[in-house]
């Protein structure tokens, strides 16, 4: 089956910008600075097991060459119970580190992944429409588990690595240096294999990480648009987009696999064949006598501590690289520039409370160079009046009235509320003043109340109450089984229309801002629906300056002022007597959509 939708890119002008290793490592490095006591505590405990397990090698040549060979009994007790001893000791640490490294890694995971959700919050709704809510999901949780991995295990494991590297090699040189320079003779040979890993491994891990973020991205846009895949019967269809976006995920993982494949094994071959030489070597000088046999199993036994670490630093090698491509992923996000809190001026207090005067003056927006939306727009809205937009689509009614709460930052003008410039205002008081219903209200996973109470999280529940009444939606709520603690599911999957919209006027009646911006709120909703709707944004809109984007031109015949806007110009402008008597655009609309509304009476009377 082929689509034209199947290789569509699912992070649109999304960069992610390389960065080297020892920049991911510097810049992921200070979130254990909190826990510098836990961090040294776990490397402490981590050359404490270590240097217990030294002890096994050492007893061994001594049982062997002095106990056994040399017939003496009386040390064997002794030197088991120091054997034993030894092990308890690695262990016991090695159990120690564990759970501190443990309490460690949640405690990192924990702040870099709030540090992530918060810089997400603070950033432009501009970040938003570039990237797939999918794409960033999978950077939040599988991304900042990648990179805490580096830090937590690639801190513990590879300063351990390397101490025990120089450890036992000073320890092989004291035993035998003549056999401590055969097992030095693979040591290039390693060097260069996790050199080439290094240099080439990034760019199969970056492609990786893609190919999953692109898996995630498709699967969370058809969970949230399962009801449109159903009704179009397109399962089948989204199946096999969904198996190309996996099978990506499959070849970039074996691209990476095969690599370490031919990697891991040449270096354990490499160690393999060191080992071979100490023994071929020693071997010798066990029987021309200058070695006794347990000094041979000892170096033995220390060697394969040697080359155990080396080992370990191939595997954190592979993590790094890892790491290295989710660290640019999850910086990506820490690095984005935010919303600027304000350009400079300070509102006077955090309980001022906008008249809602509102003021555009020669305003222009694009969402790019080549994207031109508004052009030269002003109007100015007395406070308590109600403005309403009207348009075909595409001519920039909805990107106007964003602009209020400041979601995009303007090309050129100014909006001012009360006089002052909305880019001089901290964002939160800003938007304090601001309450927004849309015609697809956006509900929260969680009850009815949890929803409402959003507009106002410390309101009581007779305010609450209250606010659900004027939204007519108490009623209905009353009807529920669990009343204001019933569930209203994903994106408030369980309520009719009109009911999240309702609820979502109920959200911005407790909410109690100055301004109001209604984006249709009462289109796709049938006639008795709108009636209660309209009746609850009527007195949503009692004493508040409103923009309304209007869907039926019925409902705004009393605003004060409407806008036309055409291209993003507005074109015309006065109220509905005015506009009429002008025989432009606005008139032209009313027409048509009185002869609908009559055709619907007319065909409805018919019926009956």
């Amino acid at each position: 089956m082929v689509s034209h939708l199947r290789h569509i890119d699912p992070n649109p002008g999304m960069v992610v910008r390389a960065r080297g290793s020892g920049e991911i490592i510097r810049r992921v490095a200070r979130y254990l600075t909190p826990y510098r006591l836990l961090a040294a505590a776990t490397i402490g405990c981590a050359i404490l097991s270590l240097a217990a397990s030294f002890a096994f090698p050492l007893l061994m040549g001594f049982i062997i060459d002095d106990v056994i060979r040399g017939g003496r009994s009386e040390k064997l007790v002794g030197a088991i119970g120091a054997l034993i001893l030894a092990f308890l000791l690695r262990d016991l640490f090695n159990g120690i580190r564990i759970r501190i490294n443990n309490r460690l890694e949640q405690n990192v995971i924990f702040d870099m992944r709030r540090e992530v959700y918060g810089k997400l919050q603070r950033l432009t709704i501009g970040f938003f429409d570039q990237r797939a809510s999918g794409d960033l999901m999978t950077r939040v949780i599988e991304d900042v588990n990648a990179v805490e991995r580096l830090l937590i295990d690639g801190t513990e494991q590879g300063t351990v690595a390397i101490l025990g590297v120089f450890g036992v090699a000073g320890i092989l040189f004291w035993q035998n240096p003549t056999l401590a320079g055969v097992a030095m003779i693979p040591i290039p040979f390693l060097a260069a294999g996790a050199l080439w890993y290094t240099l080439t491994a990034h760019k199969r891990y970056r492609v990786q990480r893609q190919a999953s973020a692109a898996m995630n991205a498709l699967l969370m846009d058809n969970l949230q648009g399962v009801r449109a895949i159903k009704a179009f019967g397109r399962e089948d269809h989204e199946d096999g987009r969904f198996g190309d976006k996996a099978d990506g995920v499959r070849k970039g993982t074996l691209v990476v696999m095969k690599a370490w494949a031919f990697y891991s094994p040449t270096m354990a071959f490499c160690t393999a064949l060191g080992s071979a030489l100490v023994l071929w070597v020693g071997g010798q000088q066990v029987i021309a006598g200058q070695m006794e046999i347990g000094q041979l199993i000892s170096f033995l036994f220390f060697l394969a501590l040697f080359y155990e670490p080396i080992g370990r630093l191939h595997g954190l090698n592979q993590m790094l690289q890892s790491a290295r491509a989710a660290g640019e992923r999850v910086f990506d996000i820490l690095d984005a520039e935010p919303e600027a809190k304000s350009s400079g001026e300070v509102v006077p207090t955090a309980s001022w409370r906008a008249t809602g005067e509102v003021a555009f003056e020669k305003v222009n927006f694009g969402y790019g160079a080549d994207r031109r939306v508004l052009q030269d727009v002003s109007l100015m809205a007395k406070p308590g009046q109600m403005v309403a937009l009207v348009g075909p689509t595409g001519a920039g009614k909805t990107t106007l009235v964003n602009l209020i709460p400041a979601f995009y930052p303007l090309t050129s003008g100014a909006i001012r509320i009360d006089g002052r410039d909305t880019s001089a205002m901290p964002l939160a008081e800003l938007r304090r003043q601001i309450s927004v219903v849309s015609q697809e209200p956006f509900l929260f996973n969680g009850t009815i109340r949890e929803n409402i109470l959003y507009g106002r999280l410390d309101a009581t529940e007779a305010d609450m109450f209250a606010a659900a009444k004027a939204a007519n939606c108490h009623e209905f709520i009353g009807r529920l089984e669990k009343g204001y603690d019933s569930s209203v599911g994903e994106r408030g999957v369980k309520l009719s229309g009109g009911e999240k919209q309702r609820v979502a006027i109920a959200r911005a009646l407790l909410k109690d801002a100055p301004i109001l911006i209604l984006d249709e709120a009462t289109a796709s909703v049938d006639t008795q629906t709108e009636k209660l709707i309209q009746e609850a944004l009527e007195r949503l809109m009692s004493g508040r300056t409103s923009f309304v984007i209007a869907h039926r031109l019925s409902t705004i015949r009393n605003a004060d002022q409407i806008l036309v806007l055409k291209h993003g110009q507005v074109i015309e402008r006065g109220n509905h007597e005015e506009l009429m008597a002008g025989e432009g655009l606005y008139a032209t609309l009313c027409r048509i959509q009185n002869a609908r509304q009559e055709a619907e009476v007319l065909e409805r009377s018919t019926l009956d």
